[in-house]
């Protein structure tokens, strides 16, 4: 599970004024190193721009400028998974290297705001913004540090990872569909016929079988489906193998908020996908 992540601070409105860049390489599920540089972006700046990250004229009158610092750029993303959130920094790649006549490094881009939006959909309303989601999970970093910024989407990669059970690779191909493929996430109704009907049900991690199928099977038995943990939710189903994980260190954003809610007073259930498929068989609803 090796990829990079790259973010950068502009100098101006103009993307191409690139006066940071950070770097941060993850591999075998952690961060193994970062790297970051001021750039000399030959550019005027901004007051506003200033005013978020707080680089100005002074600090980078003696840094490299974007024709110097990117043999070290192009060393760390050529032909890697390269991660940004949001397409502004990859833009912003491009603009500088077609203002200093340079050929972009290839490499393989992944958004990961694309991540969140697919691994959370409960984001909608709030936002899909990396210091939003970065709150939400506790991830404490530097806003408006390009290293800072490239480190904390890595991490945010990860959870989605763990969550999901998608890789870096199989990420490059779901960021590409729908967030939504079947166009109403894997909510159901459950059958009023159904031995568990009157549960709303709540899946996080992978499971076995195609979260589409488990979803049929549990509104089957009688349980109204629902795709993310909410005041209402009674029952949590959560994937084998993330049940196990670094010894449950590692949970996902659904997980975390369930057990978060049971800690409130409310009576949630949590299961494994095991347990849950013994429930089913019992039930007399498909497997």
């Amino acid at each position: 599970m090796d990829f990079v992540v790259i973010d950068v601070e502009t100098a101006n409105a103009d993307l191409s004024s690139i006066c940071q860049v950070g770097i941060a390489s993850f591999r075998d599920g952690g961060m193994a190193d970062g790297w970051v540089s001021l750039v000399n972006p030959e550019d005027y700046f901004d007051s506003v721009n200033v005013s978020i990250h707080g680089i100005d004229e002074d600090q980078v009158k003696e840094a490299p400028t974007w024709v110097e610092v990117f043999p070290y750029v192009v060393s760390r993303l050529q032909e890697r998974i390269v991660v940004s959130h949001t397409p502004f920094d990859r833009l912003a790649l491009a603009r500088a290297c077609d203002r200093s006549n340079l050929a972009p490094c290839e490499c393989n881009w992944l958004d990961s705001a694309r991540v969140v939006r697919r691994a959370w959909p409960e984001f909608s309303r709030s936002g899909y913004g990396l210091s939003n989601v970065a709150a939400y999970f506790g991830i404490d970093y530097q806003a408006h540090d390009a290293l800072e910024d490239a480190r904390c989407a890595g991490l945010l990669l990860l959870r989605a990872v763990a969550e999901t059970g998608l890789s870096p690779e199989q990420w490059l191909t779901r960021v590409k569909q729908p967030i939504d493929p079947v166009g109403h996430g894997h909510r159901r109704d459950g059958n009023p016929d159904g031995e568990l009907f009157g549960e709303i049900l709540v899946f996080t991690g992978s499971l076995s079988i195609p979260r589409h199928e488990a979803a049929d099977a549990a509104a089957a038995a009688g349980c109204r489906v629902a795709d993310g943990v909410t005041k209402h939710t009674t029952m949590l189903v959560v994937g084998d193998q993330d049940l196990s994980r670094l010894s449950g260190h590692l949970k996902s954003s659904k997980h975390l908020k369930a057990e978060e809610l049971i800690r409130r007073g409310q009576p949630i259930r949590i299961l494994g996908e095991s347990d849950f498929r013994r429930i089913l068989m019992r039930s007399g609803a498909p497997e």
